[in-house]
């Protein structure tokens, strides 16, 4: 009976576990014991102190693909003035909230510069290059968003 005995062995380990929970033997005493439980809880986090976040409203974090990084964004980030990649289907408004939400930052104007798609060829074949919707940010003096 060898090859039964891991059999007994599990159901002598699971036997201990029920009996050391107390568990409480009518309705109204685990009613008791829950709100004790959550009394204990809110002891713990009134005691811990966490700084509360600003709800800036919701926003997507889809609207922007990526910073645009050129010789021109970086002069124009000494300005605080920010170039992003944006998708075109987004309006300013929502751009706006966007760089808020994420960056946490105040933005003043934001100004959107389509840039159209161009004709490229290689060898014999013809093609064109993608389309850009970019947009320029500015925040308020004094603030800075880390892009690189």
């Amino acid at each position: 009976m060898a090859i039964l005995d891991f059999l007994k062995n599990k159901e002598e380990v699971k036997a201990p576990k029920k009996t050391a929970k107390k568990t409480a033997k009518t309705s109204v005493e685990k009613k008791l014991v829950d709100k004790k439980e959550k009394l204990e809880k809110n002891e713990i986090n009134s005691k811990i102190s966490v700084p509360k976040l600003k709800k800036l409203g919701n926003f997507s974090y889809e609207a922007i693909k990526k910073p645009h990084i050129s010789e021109k964004a970086s002069y124009l980030a000494e300005k605080n003035q920010y170039v992003f990649e944006v998708l075109p289907n987004y309006n300013k408004n929502e751009i706006k909230k966007t760089v808020e939400g994420i960056y946490g930052v105040n933005v003043l104007s934001v100004n959107i510069i389509i840039i159209p798609p161009k004709k490229r060829r290689l060898g014999k074949v013809q093609g064109w290059r993608k389309e850009m919707t970019k947009a320029i940010v500015k925040i308020k003096d004094g603030q800075k968003i880390e892009i690189l």
